[in-house]
C-alpha cells in the first residue's frame, strides 16, 4: 500500500471514465430514446472535496450523452472528453493541455477501452467490478463498484496521499 499511496501523492489529475465507473454501466432508454443514466451522490461529494484540495477531474469516455455533458457541469467539470473510441488522443491533449506529464495523473476505468490509457499513467485505479484483465493491469482496485461509491473511493485515496482529505472533512462538521 505504501507504494500506491507514494504514487497517489504525485497526481495532480484525475480521469474517469463515465460508463462503469462513474455509473453502473447499464444504460437506460425510454421508447423515444432518451438516454438515462444513474450517478451516485456520494461520488459526487469526493469530486467536489477533490477539486477543491486542488486536484482537478477530467472525463474521457467512448460514448456521447447529454445526461454525461449535464452532470459535469453540475460538478463543475469542464474537461470533458466524450466520443473518443481512442482515448489515449484525448490523454495526450490533457496533458499537454494542463501542462503535466503522464506520471502525474490518475486514470479510472473498468473495460478493455481503458487499457491503453491505464498504461500511460501515474496510477491506474480500476473499480471493484472491471473487467479481470483490467483489475490485473491495475495499481489499485477501489473497494467499490462503479456508480456506487468507486470514484469516491479514489477521490479519498487521492486525498490521503496528499495529506489534505482530513481539511475536507472538517468543514462537514
Amino acid at each position: 500500500m505504501q507504494e500506491i499511496l507514494a504514487k497517489a501523492k504525485r497526481i495532480k489529475l484525475l480521469i474517469c471514465d463515465v460508463d462503469g465507473v462513474m455509473t453502473d454501466g447499464r444504460l437506460f432508454f425510454d421508447d423515444r430514446g432518451i438516454e438515462y443514466k444513474a450517478f451516485h451522490s456520494r461520488d459526487g461529494l469526493g469530486i467536489k472535496m477533490l477539486q477543491h484540495s486542488g486536484v482537478p477531474l477530467a472525463v474521457i469516455t467512448a460514448r456521447t450523452s447529454d445526461v454525461v455533458k449535464y452532470r459535469m457541469e453540475n460538478l463543475k467539470i469542464d474537461l470533458i472528453f466524450q466520443g473518443q473510441q481512442s482515448k489515449t488522443h484525448a490523454f495526450d491533449t490533457l496533458c499537454k493541455q494542463l501542462q503535466l506529464q503522464a506520471s502525474e495523473t490518475a486514470y479510472m476505468g473498468d473495460d478493455l477501452v481503458d487499457l491503453p490509457v491505464m498504461s500511460k499513467v501515474g496510477l491506474s485505479i480500476a473499480v471493484a467490478d472491471a473487467h479481470e484483465l483490467v483489475k490485473k493491469q491495475s495499481d489499485w482496485i477501489t473497494q467499490h463498484k462503479g456508480g456506487q461509491g468507486a470514484v469516491r473511493d479514489a477521490c479519498e485515496l487521492l486525498m490521503n496521499a496528499q495529506g489534505t482529505f482530513e481539511k475536507q472533512f472538517s468543514l462537514f462538521l
